[in-house]
């Protein structure tokens, strides 16, 4: 019995076969919240199935990747380096957004994060069950390298098409006819 409803649950079955994930909620949005988490989730592993390759998580490669963008900006003269500069900060968006998300100071934990990263061979990550900077490592989390390619890759190219606009192109609105 799960509440009022009535289940059977089967056991024991063979590694290959197929399986029942039964989503219970308190409303369809909340059902549909859960059935497309569920479905991520299950698309994230089957992908990290066919590409073993893995990263540490909580933030950890976007914080390398700035500190590497911003190594460049530094060493690119003119306007090119205010570009750089502006992709370093976009990836560093992504622990910040973890931290809020998780409900924790974000603006401490990516000063800190940032601080960490300056040391050799650095693991820190946002912990976000402690709300503060661990070694990821150490904690296990991790995430898939093909799923973290393909984010960085798709929102890098909506970048690049926003910025090949040469001008925006606006019309005037169009002269109602009095019908009175």
């Amino acid at each position: 019995m799960i509440g009022e409803d009535k289940l059977i649950h089967f056991s024991g079955v063979e590694m290959g076969q197929a399986c029942t994930v039964v989503l219970r909620g308190a409303s369809h949005h909340v059902l549909d919240e859960a059935e497309r988490s569920l479905h991520d989730a299950l698309c994230v592993l089957s992908q990290t199935v066919n590409d073993t390759r893995v990263l540490l998580g909580g933030g950890w490669p976007e914080m390398v990747m700035a500190k590497e963008v911003d190594e460049l900006a530094r060493k690119t003269p003119g306007k090119k380096s205010h570009a750089i500069e502006a992709f370093s900060r976009a990836l560093v968006a992504i622990p910040t957004i973890i931290a809020d998300n998780a409900g924790l100071d974000s603006a401490d934990l990516v000063a800190q994060l940032r601080a960490e990263h300056h040391k050799e061979g650095c693991n820190a990550g946002i912990d976000v069950i402690s709300g503060s900077v661990g070694d990821m490592a150490e904690l296990g989390i991790s995430e898939s390298f093909k799923v973290k390619q393909a984010v960085l890759l798709s929102a890098t190219e909506a970048a690049e098409m926003i910025l090949r606009v040469d001008e925006i192109i606006t019309c005037a609105p169009r002269k109602r006819e009095d019908r009175m």
